[in-house]
C-alpha cells in the first residue's frame, strides 16, 4: 500500500510546517531587524530581548529558526559558541516544563519531576556557565505561559542574563506570541524589553505568498508536476488571510490529489477539489460554544475589518451598535464590549496589535479572513435568533 512512488513529490519534508528553508522570502527586514537587536550577543557576550509578534502563518517561527541557525554559524567562525533553545508554549506552559526542556538540552537524562521551577533555574544557570555557551532561549507562544501565572519566569530568565553577560557568556530571551502580551509582564521584565526590540510580522502579500509557494514547488516537487496556473489558484485560495501555511497546505494535498490521476500534474481543478479538504483556521466548534453577545462582539470585528486590516476599538464598537441594531439586540456597556472582546483574544480569535506610540490599540480577526468570519457567524446568528 505505501510502497508506490511518488511521481509528483519528491521531498515531502519540504512541505512540512516545521521546515527552516534556508532563504525566507518576505522577511528580509525582519532579519536584519534581528541582526541590529544581537549583534551585541556575538560582538560583546550582552545578553539581548526581542518581541516578535504576528499572525499565525507569517513565518515568526521560521524566521526566528533561521537567524538563530545563521548566528550561530556565524559565532562558529570567531571560534565563539552560540546555541539556542527553542521551547513551544502551548506545549509547555508552566515553569517547571520550560525550564525542564531548557536543561534537556545539556542533559537528556535530567528528572522530569521533583524539582520546583527556581532549583531547575539554578540548574540551568549551572549548565550555561559549565558550557561556556551564548544561549539564545526562544519562547514560543508566550502568551499560553504568561496566561497560566508564569509572568516571573521571564524576570528570572532575564535577570540571569543581566548576571551572566560580559562573562563571554549570556543568556538572550525571544518572545513569541500572535497577541499583544508585552502588558502582561510585570514593570522589572519589561524594562528589559525595549520598544525597539519589537519585530512585527505583518501578513503576506499575494506576491509574497506567490514567491513562497514557487520555492516549495521547486524545493518539494519533481519539475514539471505543478502548473503556473495551479501556483497562482493556491495564491489565490491563500492571499485573503495572507497565512503561509494554509498555501503550502493546500499545495501539500493538490499533490497528493494528483497522484491519483494517470497524468500526475496539478492543475487548479486539483487546487479547486481540496477547498473543502483544507483544515479550517477557525476551530468551529470554538465560535460554537460563544454566547450571542460574544458572537456579536466578533462579528463587529469581522465587519469592521472587511475593508481594512486593523481598526481601532472604537471603529470596532460603532459598527457593533449597527449590528446590535440589526438584530435587534440591546448594545452593551463600553465594560462589557472591552471585556467580551478581551475574551475573544484570550481565545485567539482577535489579535492587539500595538499601534504607534502615543495611538490607540488596533485590532483585527485572527488567522482567517473578515468575509469567511462574517459569514460563519452570521449562520450562527441566525440559529441563535430562531
Amino acid at each position: 500500500m505505501f510502497s508506490r512512488e511518488s511521481v509528483i513529490i519528491k521531498d515531502g519534508m519540504k512541505l512540512s510546517f516545521d521546515y527552516v528553508p534556508k532563504k525566507l522570502v518576505g522577511r528580509e527586514k525582519q532579519m536584519e531587524m534581528l541582526s541590529l537587536i544581537f549583534r551585541s550577543v556575538i560582538e560583546d557576550g550582552r545578553s539581548e530581548t526581542a518581541y516578535i509578534t504576528g499572525s499565525v502563518g507569517t513565518g515568526k517561527t521560521s524566521t526566528v529558526k533561521r537567524f538563530c541557525m545563521d548566528m550561530a554559524a556565524y559565532a562558529a567562525k570567531s571560534n565563539i559558541q552560540l546555541d539556542y533553545i527553542h521551547i513551544n508554549c502551548r506545549q509547555s506552559n508552566t515553569g517547571v516544563m520550560v525550564m525542564s526542556n531548557c536543561i534537556r538540552h545539556f542533559d537528556e537524562k535530567y528528572p522530569d519531576k521533583g524539582y520546583s521551577a527556581e532549583v531547575m533555574l539554578k540548574d540551568f544557570r549551572s549548565f550555561v556557565v559549565k558550557s561556556k555557551k551564548r544561549m539564545v532561549i526562544i519562547l514560543d507562544e508566550v502568551n499560553s505561559l504568561l496566561r497560566s501565572g508564569n509572568e516571573d519566569l521571564i524576570y528570572q530568565l532575564s535577570r540571569m542574563g543581566e548576571e551572566l553577560s560580559g562573562q563571554t557568556i549570556s543568556v538572550s530571551l525571544i518572545l513569541i506570541s500572535q497577541e499583544y502580551v508585552l502588558d502582561r509582564i510585570d514593570v522589572a521584565s519589561l524594562s528589559t524589553f525595549k520598544r525597539a526590540n519589537t519585530v512585527r510580522f505583518d501578513k503576506y502579500t499575494w506576491n509574497q505568498l506567490r514567491d513562497i509557494v514557487s520555492a516549495r514547488v521547486e524545493e518539494a516537487m519533481v519539475v514539471g508536476t505543478v502548473t503556473e496556473e495551479a501556483i497562482d489558484a493556491i495564491v489565490d485560495m491563500s492571499a485573503d488571510v495572507g497565512d503561509a501555511r494554509v498555501a503550502i497546505d493546500i499545495l501539500d494535498k493538490a499533490a497528493r490529489l494528483a497522484e491519483m490521476r494517470p497524468k500526475a500534474v496539478v492543475t487548479p481543478d486539483d487546487v479547486a477539489a481540496v477547498s473543502d479538504m483544507v483544515s479550517s483556521v477557525v476551530n468551529q466548534t470554538k465560535l460554537e460554544t460563544l454566547g450571542r453577545n460574544e458572537i456579536l462582539v466578533l462579528l463587529s470585528f469581522a465587519r469592521a475589518t472587511r475593508k481594512k486590516p486593523y481598526v481601532t476599538m472604537a471603529e470596532a464598537e460603532k459598527t457593533y451598535a449597527v449590528v446590535c441594531e440589526e438584530y435587534e439586540v440591546q448594545p452593551r456597556k463600553h465594560t462589557q464590549f472591552y471585556g467580551y472582546t478581551d475574551t475573544l483574544i484570550k481565545d485567539n480569535l482577535i489579535v492587539c496589535r500595538a499601534a504607534d506610540e502615543g495611538r490607540a490599540k488596533v485590532y483585527a480577526i485572527q488567522d482567517v479572513s473578515p468575509k469567511q468570519m462574517c459569514k460563519k457567524l452570521e449562520e450562527l446568528m441566525e440559529k441563535v435568533v430562531r
